[in-house]
């Protein structure tokens, strides 16, 4: 099952991340798109909804940042866009992250795929004219 939505307003994102919440079992969301389509800003709607409430950034330098919620549930994210190589990604310790409990939010998960596990929510962004597409993909192996 594929679903498919088109985003003028940034403001859409709110309700797409309560939807996507509610819809999936699952904790892992792989996030794609170019730089600049909106990643981020997409996670923010997400911990919003999760109740976090720490200030939510990109973890670009910092390649993780973990958020609590409301009730004390912890939130990953993750942006592996300035690892080069998997021994960084071993050296954080990813798998007691993506094997928890938690819900774990990937920039650039491309890449690690050969190292996160089989049943993933894929999200692709796009963006043309100001407007986005996302589309979303729960993924079973």
């Amino acid at each position: 099952m594929e679903l498919t939505y088109n985003v003028s307003d940034e403001s859409q994102l709110n309700d797409i991340a309560l939807e996507l919440l509610n819809k999936f079992d699952l904790k892992l969301y792989l996030f794609y798109g170019k730089m600049g389509v909106g990643k981020t800003t997409f996670i923010k709607k997400f911990c919003d909804k999760l109740g976090v409430k720490d200030i939510v950034s990109s973890p670009t330098f910092s390649i993780i940042n973990q958020y609590k919620s409301m009730s004390e549930i912890d939130v990953f994210h993750f942006d592996f866009y300035r690892t080069t190589c998997k021994e960084e990604i071993y050296d954080i310790g990813y798998e007691e992250y993506i094997y928890s409990s938690s819900y774990c939010f990937i920039e650039w998960s491309e890449r690690l795929m050969d190292l996160l596990p089989t049943n993933y929510i894929k999200i692709e962004m796009f963006l043309d004219d100001n407007k986005r597409t996302i589309k979303v993909k729960k993924v079973i192996k």
